[in-house]
């Protein structure tokens, strides 16, 4: 369609001159006003061709050396994040007190190493002692009740042995007599009362003396299950008495562990509550890294993942063994155990930068990273041609990223080069003209 205009208006503007050329010539040469006519036609034609096929996108001359370029390449993509780890020890005891009281002596300042049973403090406890001696009066008077009941006890014993001896004498006798007057009343010797007497007697004794046996049975029975309950309560008392003794150990706070006292917060004068945090201790076997992680990687984080740092000159080696799910501050913990030596420097407290891998690499497309990424979010670049003189803005798609590169989905090829650096300067401009300083 362009063309067909261009042809009617060059047709119009060569007829116009055809028909001043065949005009009868009156005068030699050709009029002036001819040259205008076709000067000024063919400047509206440029002018017009101009407007139809020229370039009519924004530019913007660029200084090369104010910006980065940086190839598009095709390699294994390493998914990994870069962290910060901080030195820790592999693991910490918690000093608490047992036993509340009086901060008296501390005979190991926090820094210093320990070994297990060593006493860091000691406190005194005035009520303890007050319910120690409370405590061992009860304990004096059970057992001296229980000495008194296993007299009583046993004098009843005995009282009751005497009054079976007595019933026994007795039915001995009657027995005797109640024989004889059963000889006799055959002979009508004696008379059928007496006879009768005689023989209530003797039956009278006979159940009287076995009520006496059955009541010492019962009373034996009684005396051993009162003096083993007793004796019970006594042994009661007395291992609860042991276990406030005991409490008076708790007065000495001991290290649990070998290990570095690495806090101590009490001084001397204070009272600590029972069960009041008073310090730590570092065991110094081995070594991890407390590490924190932005939460948007919380998915996929596992225990078991890997991870590397350099420190010393070597690359040291290691695995995540524990993860706190808990986010706090937009970030959340895990703890990285060493699978290599750990390095004879290392020192708690010390920070180092952690590679930590998210996945096996996988071959892509890859853009280094730069500021264009704030500018655009991704979505497109300035593409530089071959010959390095101009940037052409093109719609991309980016993929994940570490904190090498970005992965390109689409929209770039491998080889081709591209400006990484900060777009914030360039506007929205469609193509950028690249000069050279010098």
């Amino acid at each position: 369609m362009h063309f067909g205009i261009i042809n009617d208006i060059f047709n119009k503007i060569f007829h116009q001159a055809m028909e001043g050329m065949d005009r009868k010539i009156e005068k030699k040469g050709i009029d002036k006003k001819y040259y205008w006519i076709g000067g000024i036609s063919l400047i509206i034609l440029l002018a017009f061709i101009k407007i139809i096929f020229g370039d009519s996108s924004s530019k913007l001359n660029i200084d090369t050396e104010r910006i980065t370029i940086r190839e598009v390449i095709f390699d294994k993509y390493q998914d990994y994040i870069s962290v910060n780890g901080t030195v820790e020890p592999i693991k910490t005891i918690y000093l608490d007190a047992i036993e509340g009281g009086r901060v008296e002596e501390i005979l190991i300042e926090e820094g210093n190493m320990v070994k297990k049973g060593d006493v860091i403090i000691r406190l005194s406890n005035t009520n303890l002692l007050l319910e120690i001696s409370n405590n061992e009066a009860t304990v004096a008077r059970a057992i001296n009740d229980l000495k008194a009941t296993q007299i009583n006890l046993e004098n009843q014993k005995i009282a009751s042995e005497t009054r079976i001896l007595d019933l026994q004498y007795q039915l001995l006798k009657l027995k005797r007599t109640f024989e004889q007057y059963n000889s006799l009343i055959k002979s009508n010797h004696i008379s059928k009362e007496e006879y009768e007497y005689a023989s209530e007697q003797y039956e009278l004794t006979v159940k009287q003396l076995e009520l006496q046996k059955q009541k010492y049975h019962h009373d034996s029975l009684y005396m051993i299950s009162r003096i083993r309950a007793d004796e019970e309560s006594i042994r009661r008392m007395q291992n609860n008495l042991e276990l406030v003794r005991g409490r008076l150990d708790n007065l000495d706070i001991k290290a649990p562990v070998d290990g570095e006292l690495a806090t101590l917060n009490p001084e001397i004068g204070e009272v600590v509550n029972h069960g009041s945090r008073i310090g730590t201790i570092n065991i110094l076997d081995s070594y991890k890294m407390r590490v924190d992680i932005d939460e948007h990687y919380i998915a996929r984080i596992n225990r078991g993942l890997k991870g590397d740092f350099e420190f010393a000159a070597d690359t040291h080696h290691l695995i995540i063994t524990k993860v706190y799910p808990e986010v706090r501050s937009g970030t959340f913990v895990v703890d990285m155990e060493f699978t290599s030596d750990i390095p004879s420097q290392i020192r708690i407290g010390q920070t180092a930068r952690i590679r930590l891998e998210l996945g096996a690499a996988e071959d892509a497309l890859l853009l280094a990273k730069g500021g264009f990424y704030q500018s655009t979010g991704g979505q497109w670049v300035y593409v530089v041609n071959e010959s390095g003189n101009l940037a052409v803005k093109r719609d991309i798609r980016i993929g994940r990223q570490n904190p090498r590169y970005y992965e390109v989905l689409e929209g770039l090829q491998a080889g081709e080069k591209v400006i990484v650096s900060n777009y914030d300067n360039f506007g929205n401009m469609d193509k950028l003209i690249l000069k050279n300083s010098e």
